[in-house]
Parts: structure tokens; sequence; C-alpha cells
């Protein structure tokens, strides 16, 4: 790809068409939707349904391979087997109302891509693109309840042929472009103007499916929402338009910009360097060597020494904050500290996602969607509030992002020991606290792993992270929460596959306030250790490149 200029519109247009990727990406968290459907026709038992909702988050989350093809082919190719995956996954459902799902190569694409092409704000665009794949439930529940007319074959067929048309038109703009070379001063107000932009689509499509459920709009009228809901989706897209109309320059007067290579290049650059520590004066050897040592010895903090002075020259490790193979990340206890806190968070998390109908039914609600809306709102403001917040407090005081994750693991062991009280009128708000603090977990997990072990394999260091949504699944909806409810089931009915009542899902929430705590725990020890690292990354109030890192 050719170079491209620092500041100019490509990198906006990308981030403009990954909004809509991202929204169909979230297709997976339409499986309340249709699960009951599936339930009642084909009569699986609640076991039988969780792990077929446990197969649907593998297809969401195991995205090793587009990880790997992220760094391999330009985001189109990636795009296009996502697009694929969809039309075939979803088309079998549809026939046969067994996902493959398609949102791992969808979210990796675009999520690498605008990584790279924005790595100062790493935080922010995270939550902008996360929050908006959280939002993508509450998109697709509007079309459900509204255009559709719940049912669960339509809502199939569209899966089937709308989500992939969406990735053919997206795939020319979601593109790798060359990073600016400094702080943009209009950055800042265009990354606000999306986020307010999705705040008030988050409360329109929430406001619009509650009314509906009310009063249920005609055909006529739920055309004109849906009409509107596509022209507050398109508004990332009016940051390029503005700059079409408006040019700025971002650089002073009388200074050239500098040459800067495209993201693709800086990768295919770092893969020809050879990991050598480079020439530093002592005095920048010595103040490193405080923010990264990590238990070395005398020896090892004298050799190291002499290398910055120039002595010596020596290949060496990277350390946190630089460019990390994926052999090289996996033997840290920091790597596997944050996929155990992620884990827990989103683990626990998506048991609940998976089964809300079947609490809420179990509660008394018998029309779930309000639930499955209200879920989706809150984890979008989340996962936008957890990456602004988190950027904020970075940026200004240097506190590392996962203590937003502890203080989020804590309000959610509160939350799930309010499910299992089951006490009336509890069961909204349960939902929403518990969709915030689920969104949270995503937008601290993307840019806390970038910062510790760089960009240039972001994509499988993000993908392996994701493992621990498909593997809390697994366990503690598939193994756990299917198998309890069933038990009780057939307690209260000789035959019957339908639980109601609190003791359906009580054992299973207390079970997971545990893990919530166990989250806590390791969240504070995590915090604690890479402390030093944030202290250097931003200690002059912006993120900055170790001078040990390539990029």
């Amino acid at each position: 790809m050719a170079n491209l200029k620092a500041g100019t519109r490509p990198p906006w247009v990308g981030l403009g068409s990954a909004v809509w990727v991202q929204i169909a990406s979230g297709n997976a968290y339409t499986f309340p939707l249709y699960s009951h459907s599936l339930k009642s026709v084909l009569g699986f038992t609640q076991s039988q349904l969780t792990m077929l909702g446990v197969a649907n988050d593998i297809g969401e989350n195991v995205g090793l391979l587009p990880g790997i093809a992220c760094n391999r082919f330009p985001p189109w190719i990636v795009l296009l087997i996502g697009g694929l995956a969809c039309f075939v996954g979803y088309g079998v459902l549809w026939l046969a109302v067994s996902p493959t799902n398609s949102s791992a190569w969808l979210s990796t694409a675009v999520l690498v891509t605008n990584m790279r092409n924005f790595p100062v704000s790493r935080g922010t665009v995270a939550g902008i693109l996360k929050g908006y794949g959280g939002l993508s439930a509450a998109v697709f529940t509007e079309i459900y309840s509204t255009v559709l007319r719940k049912s669960s074959s339509s809502l199939l067929m569209f899966l089937s042929f709308g989500v992939p048309i969406l990735c053919f038109i997206t795939m020319y703009f979601v593109r790798a472009c060359t990073p600016a070379s400094g702080e943009d001063t209009a950055e800042h107000g265009h990354f606000l103007f999306i986020q307010v932009a999705s705040g008030v689509l988050g409360v329109y499509v929430l406001t619009t499916t509650v009314l509906d459920n009310m009063f249920h709009f005609s055909a006529e009228v739920s055309y004109v929402i849906l009409a509107v809901m596509v022209v507050l989706l398109m508004a990332p897209l009016a940051i390029p338009v503005k700059m079409t109309i408006y040019p700025t320059r971002i650089n002073k007067p009388g200074i050239p910009n500098p040459p800067v290579a495209s993201s693709d290049e800086m990768l295919q650059g770092e893969g020809n360097a050879d990991k050598t520590e480079p020439l530093l004066t002592p005095s920048e050897s010595s103040s490193y060597l405080g923010s990264f040592r990590e238990g070395d010895d005398e020896t090892e903090v004298a050799m190291l020494l002499a290398v910055g002075e120039g002595a010596v020259k020596k290949k060496r490790r990277p350390k946190r904050g630089e460019d990390f193979l994926f052999s090289e990340a996996v033997i840290k206890a920091d790597f596997w500290l944050l996929f155990l806190v992620y884990f827990v968070g989103v683990g626990s998390g998506v048991t609940v996602l998976n089964n809300l109908a079947q609490i809420g039914i179990a509660q008394g609600v018998q029309n779930t969607t309000i639930l499955l809306s209200l879920f989706s709102f809150c984890n979008f403001l989340g996962r936008l509030g957890g990456g602004t917040v988190s950027e904020h407090f970075v940026r200004s005081r240097t506190i590392p992002r996962t203590i937003w994750m502890t203080c989020t693991q804590i309000i959610m062991l509160v939350t799930y020991l309010l499910f299992a009280s089951a006490i009336s009128g509890t069961l909204y708000a349960a939902t929403a606290l518990l969709g915030i603090c689920y969104g949270v977990q995503f937008s601290i997990m993307i840019p806390t792993v970038s910062e510790l072990f760089g960009l240039k394999h972001f994509g499988i260091f993000y993908n392996f992270m994701s493992l621990g949504n498909p593997l809390g699944a697994f366990l503690f909806s598939g193994l756990l929460a299917g198998y309890l409810y069933d038990s009780e089931a057939a307690k209260q009915g000789a035959g019957s596959s339908v639980c109601v009542g609190p003791n359906c899902f009580r054992l299973t929430f207390l079970v997971l306030a545990g893990l919530s705590a166990m989250g806590s725990v390791l969240s504070i020890i995590l915090t604690k250790r890479i402390w030093p690292v944030y202290q250097m990354l931003y200690a002059g109030g912006s993120f900055r490149l170790p001078q040990t890192s390539n990029h």
C-alpha cells in the first residue's frame, strides 16, 4: 500500500466503516433472541441449549487464525473470510432452525487495523469499537422486534445475507494507514463526537425497543425508526466529510511533516530488525533500567549498563512495553494474570448472557427482549466508558487500566448476589449493572495487552486473551448452569424442561460471585506489578514507546 500523509482522512474513513463491521460482528449476541425457539422446536434441554451457546461463543472469540492472518494479509481479505463464514454458518442455522461464527474474523480485522492506525489513543479506540460491538445486540434486537416482527427464522435469514453484504461493502475502506506523527489537536474532538453519537444511538435504540414493546408500532413507523437508526450509525463518517470540506494542517508553520511509514511497513521493518540493545547514553540507560527491572541481580544490571553505554552489544528479550513474540509473552506472569482476570470477568458475564432468556422466565418475565436490550445498552456503556475513563486516568495519573477491572469485578460480586437473592424488582437493575461491568472487561483488556506486549503481534495476543470468553462459557454456562437448571426443572415436574423460581440459577450465581472475588484479588496483584510500566509509558501525559522499541 502507498504511504499516506499523517492526519489525512483515510484513518477516519476506516474507523467510520469499522463501526458498521463491529456492529455486524456482534451477531453472536443475538443468541438469546432465538435460543428459546430452538429449545422449543428441537426439544433441547437447557444443558444442550447452553452447549449450543458455548459453540456460539467459541466462534465469536476463538480468533488465533484471524490474528495470524492480520499480520500476513490486508484487512479486506480477513473481512472477506469473515463474511463468507457468516453466510455459511447462519445459512445452516436458518435452514435447520449450530452456528459456525464469523465474529472473530470481523472483529479482529477492524480492531487490529484501527489500533495500529491510532497507536497513541488505544484506550479510546478500543472503547469505541468494542462499544459498538456491545451495542450490536440492541441494534439487532431493534431489527428483530420492529422490522422482522420477532420472527427467529427471519432473523437468521437476515444474519445469513445482511452481515456478509455489509462486510463486502466496507472491505475497501478498512485499511492500514499511516499513524499521525504527533499529537493532533483535532483528534480529541473527533473522538468525543463519535462517543456522543454512539451514546445517542444507544439511548435511541433502547427507548424505541421499550416503546415498541408497549405500543406495538405499525410497519410504517417501524421502518421510520430503522431509518433513523441507520442515520445515527453513519454519524462517524461525518468526520472524514468535515475534513474534506474544511481541510486543516496539524503541523506548526515552518516545521516540515516528517516522513512516516505506513503501519504495514513498520511491521515489516520490525520483522527484519535484529533484537539488539540500542546505544543509549548512560543517563538514559539508568532511567529505563529503573522502570523495567524485574529482579535482575547486580551482574545483570552492570551488563545492561555496559550495553547502554555502547561497550557491549547483545541480543536480549524484550521488556514490558516493547514488542513481544507470542512465545516470549506466554512465559510472563503478567500475561497469565491478565488472562485469568479477563477469563473470570467475561466468563462469568457470558454465562448470564447465554441464559438471560431462561433467567428472565424463571423470575416471571416472559418477554425477554427488553432484558437483552438493557444488557446490550449497559454493555455498550461499560465498553465505551471503560475505554474513555481508563484513557483519562492513565494519561493524567499514570494509573494502570487494570484498576478498573478490579473495581468492576467487585461490583459484579455484589450483582451476582443480587441475582441469587431474586428479590422482586431487582432483575432489571442487576442486569444493567452486570452489563456495564461486563463491558468494561473488554475495553480494558484490549489496550492493556497492546501496551504490555506491543502492537506488532497484537492480533494474536488479543485473540488468545479472548479465549477466556468461550472457556468461561463452557465451564460456567455449559457444564454448571445448564446442569443445575435441568436438575431443578426435573424436580418441579415430570418431563418438564422449563424451570421456574429462584432456585433455577441460585447456586450458579453464588459460584459466579466467588469467582468474581478471586478475580478481584488477581487484578489487584496485576495492577501492582505493572504500575511502573505505566509510569514509564505515560510519564509525559501521553503515550510514548520506550526508546528500546522499534515502533
